[in-house]
């Protein structure tokens, strides 16, 4: 299979969506089993959204979004070793690494992934690592009566960055995985309105 499969009801806009940029290696393997060593010790907490616990395990730094009051609130500063990841995400986005002051660490145990949804308003860019495991990520747009959908296979090392259409008027969503799966997701913050 091939690691961009579209499955679209109205002609395909293009390969990817609008502002979906992705690369399959950002870090090398041996730079991917230091971050995973470390990233393994972080002080995970179940991910919980209005009361309800998710089935998987999240850890945030520079700031955290409440979903129960619907604020950014800080958090601690992003750790030294994530520094050299957040660099490398911001290169690929073409952007300052101070630009990226929010990081979300996510554990993907067996079973468990992400349902449909876009991040929160107070965020514009979204780049995403993925570390040890392939995932699914799948896209999907209302379009007229119907969903217009996207796929993308996101391998281990691989970096991901929504930006502008693909960003604001898609959601996202990513299939339970077969095995232990990390992803580092650095968040540029919206110009206020």
């Amino acid at each position: 299979m091939s690691a961009l499969q579209l499955d679209l009801l109205e002609p395909a806009p293009a390969a990817l969506p609008q502002g979906l940029r992705y690369r399959p290696e950002l870090i090398p393997p041996a730079d991917e089993a230091g971050l995973v060593e470390v990233i393994a010790a972080l002080p995970f907490r179940p991910f919980e959204f209005h009361g309800y616990l998710g089935n998987r395990r999240t850890v945030s730094f520079g700031f955290r979004y409440d979903f129960g009051d619907q604020a950014m609130h800080e958090a601690e500063p992003i750790p030294d070793v994530l520094l050299p990841l957040r660099e490398r995400a911001a290169d690929f986005a073409g952007i300052a690494a101070a630009a990226l002051p929010h990081a979300l660490v996510t554990e993907y145990a067996p079973g468990a992934g992400i349902g449909w949804h876009r991040d929160r308003p107070v965020f514009s860019d979204v780049i995403g690592v993925s570390l040890l495991a392939p995932c699914r990520f799948r896209l999907r747009r209302q379009h007229g009566d119907k969903w217009q959908r996207a796929a993308l296979d996101l391998a281990p090392r691989s970096v991901y960055l929504l930006r502008g259409p693909v960003r604001h008027d898609w959601q996202h969503s990513i299939a339970p995985m077969q095995e232990l799966r990390y992803s580092v997701t650095f968040r540029r913050l919206a110009e206020p309105r």
